[in-house]
């Protein structure tokens, strides 16, 4: 039996840029749902699940997985073909982007930064290896080539000296014991104000929020629990985050699971790291499941968090907490009782003819009897 089509383990830079790129969805919608395919196949969930989370065809996903594999964070980007043929070798465009990318201070350029007309000067000059490109060329071989122009940021990796062991652990709860497996995290803070997004109008009739400036509403955090087995969110509103909201959130994590088994609960809050709260755990066979230190793209349920800003906090204008708040329950009850994940989808088929059955209804909707 062939094994599951999946990602390869992420490693720190590719998690937290595809967490950004899911989070925020200020990206294209080819980037954004290429990365949820990623970050959802690196949280445990199969084929075809993806597919139907970002109605996708399954052999869509493969590609992009597959392709990440092999080329990592590139797969996010198309490849457009067609035009007219190249002036430059693969080489001369080999030899552009490295030059590009290379500080002009080591080249013996005064300056610490290249602009397109800088850059086009130094090739054309170039003893060793001239190069004439004009300006417009450059700047469309270089967006190519997938070098752009931006702010330096600084960055950082995990310094977890069990950063394996961790992912490990996840691995073995997300693909051993997925139906006892949940996720937890938080995100916020949530504000009251209106908050840009985007939606179907009229070509140039943009639809249009009003602006805020005073505001007084303070700020919530949403504690959301995630299901792997039964791809059911599920969460709460809570005006300060801490060991008591969190615990609450726990509490209801062991409530989905009532028979006293073990559950594995994957989360990277260090809230979670309290005393009491080990305790209960203990109690209560609960296997606290920590993502690395600076690695919260391994939680599962990260991959499930940017459609709920996108479609609740993205192009709203809720007057208060209450209002947003009953927003993002309504969004959570039509998520989960529109599941698109396989299992569930069978087991809500099963459910819905034993109802029949014991109604003494067939599918056709005529009584038994009556058919008889």
């Amino acid at each position: 039996m062939a094994k599951p089509v999946r990602v390869r383990r992420l490693t720190e830079q590719e998690g937290q840029k595809l967490q950004r790129i899911v989070r925020r969805g200020s990206t294209s919608t080819v980037r954004f749902r290429r990365a949820m395919m990623v970050l959802a196949s690196a949280g445990g969930n199969t084929v075809p699940v993806i597919a139907n989370l970002v109605q996708a065809d399954e052999g869509t996903v493969r590609d992009v997985i597959h392709r990440f594999n092999d080329i990592g964070l590139a797969c996010l980007d198309p490849q457009w073909a067609g035009g007219r043929p190249r002036l430059l070798s693969d080489d001369d465009e080999e030899f552009v982007v490295q030059t590009a990318t290379t500080r002009p201070t080591k080249l013996g350029q005064p300056f610490t930064r290249w602009s397109v007309r800088k850059l086009a000067d130094h090739l054309r000059r170039n003893v060793a290896r001239p190069i004439r490109i004009g300006r417009e060329a450059l700047r469309c071989l270089l967006a190519r080539r997938g070098v752009t122009f931006q702010r330096t940021k600084t960055w950082k990796e995990s310094t977890d000296p069990d950063f394996d062991a961790k992912l490990d652990r996840i691995e073995y709860a997300l693909t051993e014991r997925p139906d006892r497996t949940f996720a937890f995290d938080e995100f916020g803070p949530l504000g009251i104000r209106p908050t840009v997004g985007s939606c179907w109008a009229k070509e140039g009739k943009p639809n249009w929020l009003p602006a805020t400036f005073h505001r007084t509403h303070g700020v919530t955090y949403f504690h959301g629990c995630y299901s792997v087995g039964d791809d059911t969110l599920w969460g709460v509103n809570r005006r300060h985050k801490g060991a008591v909201p969190s615990l609450a959130a726990l509490q209801s994590i062991r409530a989905a699971r009532p028979d006293g088994a073990p559950i594995y609960v994957i989360h990277n809050l260090s809230a979670h790291k309290g005393s009491k709260i080990r305790r209960w755990a203990r109690k209560n066979k609960v296997e606290l499941c920590f993502t690395p230190t600076n690695a919260s793209w391994a939680n599962p349920i990260e991959a499930h968090f940017g459609p709920l800003r996108q479609f609740t906090l993205a192009n709203s204008n809720h007057p208060n907490h209450t209002v947003q708040t009953r927003e993002l329950q309504r969004h959570l009850r039509w998520r989960n009782q529109n599941a698109r994940h396989p299992d569930v989808l069978a087991a809500q088929r099963r459910e819905r003819a034993r109802v029949r059955s014991e109604r003494g209804i067939r599918w056709g909707g005529r009584p038994l009897a009556a058919a008889a």
